[in-house]
């Protein structure tokens, strides 16, 4: 900087530019673009204030915008002019940064000697960047830990593990675990019991799902310490709930994902441009059956196989990227969630391009194409110290367990069966149907809808119809495999009907 003494930290700007009004008088929406700018500078990232597109049940004509910083996008904003949706977008992501920018220190006397934060308060975010990085493996360690302490004879299941993780100005808490490595050896079933991806990252996922369930039921409670408690808040502009500001959702997997994430070192491409003559078997889509992936392109895979076909994990973390992790059904009460770093704790990997190319450059440019609330959200993706190493122990290679938020103990289930084991600490009963089958996400969904009062779901007849009417989402969903499909990575898998069909 051209004079460091002179250079502002952050909570300062903070202070100066943005204090919450006590008073209607106050506008301090007027001064969240400029803090923005300033920190900008200030922080050296690369800042824009994105135009998207208003599409949905919005009445009357709205314009839509959201901040991007470095490449990742902020919660949108709507106006009946671009200038209030600029201001209501420069807002929300003022109000998701403070409170990173509270824990920066105040400036110092110009006569005492400056801190690094405020002669470099770019370092000072990477190191606090960094600490956080330790901050998540630790706690997956922990409660890894905790889980297979308790269950020792399972503790080989933890050899491929995923868990999400909530940050808060509190600290990082792990909400949701699974582990696992393989696909049914069946074929499509219509009850909606079985568990046909045991996959690590995809049952984390459905884990997380339970956790926001849960929320969901705490927040239409309507008991004040209930929601006190949920993550949840109503966002008047949509009418849907979104996380509370201040909470943000993180990904930890201990093994690159099966797929294009895992594309060998040495294939050199073009950030800016990957044209369909540059996608091959390597970044492609690509299907996974019983534990094994095929490129989408591929002449060795049986197209013909009556066995249950699943998109690889990279693919769904891809998909989850652009649709959010809380599914179809879930989207009937809350916006799209996304996590916003993906943290890759894998020993023997030093190159994350193929996570990158895969999860962000393989869908760069999409989100004007997508109904509002919708978009390309580029995580950050890092690597980080190992939690679980992969186990000699052969005996349960086939097991997945699972846990979330507020379980008293692991599910296991067998990936081959799709259904838990009878030795499994937690079983839900003599079917031996896992918590994280179909059928036990629609019981849910019909409880959550009762609670409030939203008796349009609750008269659907079937789990496929209960996604059906989830629009937005559904169109989302065909504009992503549309815009891959366009891109040369290939056709995405299109489910037998017969799998979702069912009531309960």
């Amino acid at each position: 900087f051209a004079n460091d003494l002179c250079t502002p930290s952050i909570k300062h700007l903070t202070h100066a530019r943005w204090t919450r009004p006590r008073c209607k008088m106050f506008p301090c929406e007027l001064n969240a673009v400029s803090l923005l700018h300033n920190l900008a500078q200030v922080l050296q990232f690369h800042l824009e204030l994105k135009e998207t597109v208003t599409t949905g049940n919005i009445a009357g004509l709205y314009f839509a915008f959201c901040v991007v910083i470095d490449g990742v996008e902020y919660k949108t904003g709507m106006g009946i002019t671009k200038k209030e949706a600029r201001l209501k977008a420069a807002v929300l992501a003022v109000q998701d940064l403070l409170p990173t920018w509270e824990s920066v220190p105040p400036p110092l006397p110009v006569k005492e000697q400056p801190s690094i934060s405020d002669i470099h308060p770019c370092r000072a975010i990477h190191e606090r960047k960094n600490s956080v990085n330790l901050q998540i493996p630790n706690a997956v360690r922990g409660q890894l830990t905790k889980l297979m302490n308790s269950h020792p004879e399972f503790s080989a299941c933890a050899g491929t593990t995923a868990a999400f993780i909530i940050q808060t100005s509190g600290g990082c808490e792990v909400v949701a675990v699974g582990t696992g490595n393989f696909n049914t050896n069946g074929s499509a079933l219509s009850s909606g019991r079985i568990v046909h991806d045991s996959h690590a990252v995809v049952t984390a996922r459905r884990s997380l799902m339970r956790f926001l369930y849960r929320h969901l039921l705490m927040f239409f409670s309507k008991m004040a310490n209930l929601m006190e408690k949920s993550i949840f808040e109503q966002n008047s502009s949509s009418g849907l709930l979104s996380m509370k500001s201040g909470i943000t959702l993180h990904l930890y997997v201990n093994q690159l994902p099966k797929g294009a994430a895992q594309i060998p070192s040495k294939l050199r491409l073009n950030p800016l441009s990957i044209s369909a003559w540059q996608v091959n078997n390597e970044i492609s889509l690509h299907l996974s059956v019983e534990g094994k992936v095929f490129s989408v392109f591929s002449s060795t895979f049986d197209h013909s196989t009556s066995k249950v076909v699943s998109m690889s994990a990279t693919d769904k973390l891809t998909q989850w990227q652009v649709l959010g992790y809380q599914g179809a059904l879930l989207s009937h009460f809350i916006e799209p969630i996304y996590v916003q770093s993906i943290l890759i704790g894998d020993s023997g990997c030093s190159d994350i391009r193929g996570m990158e190319i895969s999860v962000s450059q393989r869908v760069e440019g999409i989100t004007s194409q997508l109904p509002m609330f919708y978009c390309m959200m580029r995580p950050h993706i890092n690597l980080v110290p190992s939690v679980a190493t992969n186990s000699t122990d052969s005996s349960h290679l086939t097991y997945s367990a699972n846990w979330s938020e507020g379980d008293s103990c692991l599910e296991v289930v067998d990936g081959l069966e799709g259904k838990t084991i009878e030795e499994s600490p937690f079983k839900s009963g003599t079917a031996l149907a896992s918590r994280l089958c179909k059928a036990a996400m629609l019981h849910r969904f019909k409880l959550v809808a009762k609670e409030a009062q939203r008796q349009d779901l609750l008269a659907t007849s079937s789990y496929r119809e209960a996604k059906r009417m989830a629009k937005p989402y559904q169109e989302a969903k065909n504009v992503l495999r549309a815009y891959l499909s366009q891109q040369g990575f290939g056709s995405w898998l299109v489910k037998l009907s017969v799998s979702d069909n069912f009531s309960m």
